[in-house]
């Protein structure tokens, strides 16, 4: 008999062998053994993580010849040949091989026969996003109203390439990806059972790359078994095969970058050289070790069994602030590396960042021998210190200002006191008579230009504006301002608005009240300030043809080559 993977051997069986979706599980069982499990589920989530698993123990309890419950026997007919992949009421459809309409068709007219063997015929559609968009319009009448003996189980990864109306067709559910220590455990429990030693720190390096899918974790299993060649799983060997073996040199690298130990930074940099493991992986636990720190130092009950003793060191050895700027370094270098002559001198870039950059705390501190700071990371001025600091500098800096700039007098020099001169008393004011009042201002008068640039400072808005804009200026007599509107803008005329005019000009002239008389008409003599600005508006375009007609280049290209400027192309560069 061929060698059975550990994936396929060791695949769950029943609900309670399912590890890390107990959302699910609940939710599905109670569906079962009330017997009102709904015709269409859509199981959603990363690869590996039990979607076709708990799709064939839904087919399992449907068809147990016990009865349908989330418990089935396991020993019937039914459960024995789904557990081996051959019940015929289970059919099992690969939608990327088979995403045209004719496929579903063909599915649609099966439905329609009772189940061979079974209780439930039982449609197990998988990456049913693959689907074409035709097909899944042919499935959707069948998907909301099946036959009684028809259930149909989705599962996808990329959920959001369906259709809403799948979606609303359906009961999701969303499996969860797998932490790093429930797959650490159920790697043990496999290894316990296949006779196979190991070390903990090994299984939780399978864990970790196994990236939330229990699948891969078991395949990767499997290839540390072969790696190994009988001897037990070690960390160091399996760390060869995942090419993580920078892993110890990384916790040596954290270490020496919280002391500011710049010899034992090199000495790491290149025990990393000689290891040349995967940069980009290596980045990548670099911001999730020091992640980790900043969790465990303002979060201490966070705390966990996965977190290794070495990082729950460099917790006290690192102060918060430097802990927040080598994470966003090792975050922008990683975003950077794909653009570094080489992986590896990107990665040593990022790290002498954080080697030579820290927060401002306000302090200049000297050079060490070495290149290396007096500073070290972990030896920050305590808080309590550096408020009192900060407070008395923050009192004193009032004080000075305030204090008025006396020059000391040196103690060996004699002062001598100067008596201050008795001031003089002020004569005694002249009354004198009122002088006459000033003259009254004479009548403010304007021209075209000059009414143009008051409709502009006036705080008009809308259509009353516009009649301003549309305006010329006649003259002013007395409490009586004369316009002339034009004829184009008459319709413009209210009551209202010529009232907000009014006292719009009133303000602007400083008088108590004007009224205005308004002509409808222009003559020649008037322009509004309309006009202007379109006659204004025309010179502009009329200045930007020019220079570009007498443009030695524009002139050069029409003459050498007939070429002509195209009508409209050319505006104003500031229009």
């Amino acid at each position: 008999m061929s060698y059975l993977a550990l994936a396929r051997k060791y695949r769950p069986r029943t609900f309670a062998d399912v590890m890390g979706q107990g959302h699910v599980v609940k939710a599905l069982s109670h569906a079962l053994d009330g017997d009102r499990l709904h015709p269409a589920i859509l199981l959603t989530g990363t690869r590996g993580v039990g979607k076709t698993t708990l799709a064939r123990i839904v087919a399992k309890c449907l068809n147990c010849e016990t009865g349908v419950s989330a418990n089935p026997c396991g020993v019937c007919t039914a459960c024995k040949e789904v557990d081996e992949g051959r019940f015929v009421d289970l059919l099992e459809i690969d939608a990327a091989s088979n995403t045209g309409v004719d496929d579903v068709r063909q599915l649609i007219e099966n439905a329609q026969y009772a189940p061979a063997r079974g209780r439930y015929k039982v449609y197990l559609i998988d990456e049913v996003h693959m689907l074409s968009k035709s097909a899944f319009n042919a499935l959707l009448k069948t998907l909301e109203e099946p036959p009684p003996h028809v259930k149909f189980i989705l599962a996808t990864t990329d959920p959001q390439k369906l259709l809403v109306t799948v979606l609303s067709r359906c009961l999701q559910f969303n499996l969860k990806r797998l932490p790093v220590s429930v797959i650490r455990d159920q790697l043990a429990k496999v290894l316990d059972h296949e006779g196979v030693a190991y070390e903990l720190p090994a299984l939780a390096e399978v864990a970790r790359a196994a990236d939330g899918s229990m699948r891969d974790g078991l395949s990767l299993v499997d290839q540390a078994i072969a790696f190994s060649g009988g001897a037990p799983l070690a960390r160091g060997p399996i760390e060869d095969m995942l090419g993580t073996s920078g892993h110890e040199v990384l916790l040596e690298l954290l270490r020496a970058l919280a002391v500011a130990d710049h010899d034992a930074l090199l000495v790491s940099l290149q025990k990393l050289e000689a290891q040349a493991p995967d940069y980009a992986a290596l980045l990548n636990d670099l911001a999730t070790g020091l992640q980790r720190i900043a969790v465990l130092q303002l979060l201490p009950g966070a705390r966990s069994d996965e977190d290794e003793e070495a990082l729950v060191a460099l917790k006290d050895q690192f102060t918060p602030e430097d802990v927040q700027l080598c994470y966003q370094i090792a975050v922008h270098g990683r975003r950077d590396l794909p653009w570094a002559p080489e992986p590896r001198l990107g990665f040593e870039m990022t790290v002498l960042r954080m080697a030579a950059f820290r927060p401002d705390d306000g302090a200049t501190p000297a050079p060490a021998p070495g290149g290396g700071s007096t500073r070290a990371r972990g030896t920050a001025s305590s808080p309590p210190a550096a408020a009192a600091a900060s407070a008395a500098s923050s009192s004193a800096a009032p004080a000075a200002r305030s204090a008025p700039s006396v020059k000391p007098v040196p103690r060996e020099l004699p002062v001598t006191v100067v008596p201050t001169p008795e001031p003089t008393p002020e004569p005694a004011p002249v009354l004198t008579a009122s002088p006459p009042p000033p003259p009254a201002p004479p009548a403010v008068t304007f021209d075209a230009n000059s009414w143009s640039e008051l409709v502009e400072t006036l705080s008009l808005e809308g259509f009353t504006r516009q009649i301003a804009r549309n305006s010329a200026w006649r003259g002013r007599d007395g409490e009586v301002v004369r316009l002339s509107l034009d004829a184009k803008a008459k319709h413009l005329l209210s009551d209202e608005r010529c009232k907000a005019l009014e006292q719009a000009l009133a303000a602007h002239l400083d008088v108590s009240a004007l009224k205005l008389d308004i002509e409808v008409g222009l003559d020649d003599s008037a322009l509004s300030p309309a006009q202007l600005a379109q006659q204004r508006e025309v010179q502009r375009q009329q200045d930007a043809e020019s220079a570009i007609f007498a443009d030695p280049v524009v002139r050069a290209f029409r003459e050498q080559f007939d070429a002509t400027l195209k009508p409209g192309s050319i505006h104003p560069l500031d229009s």
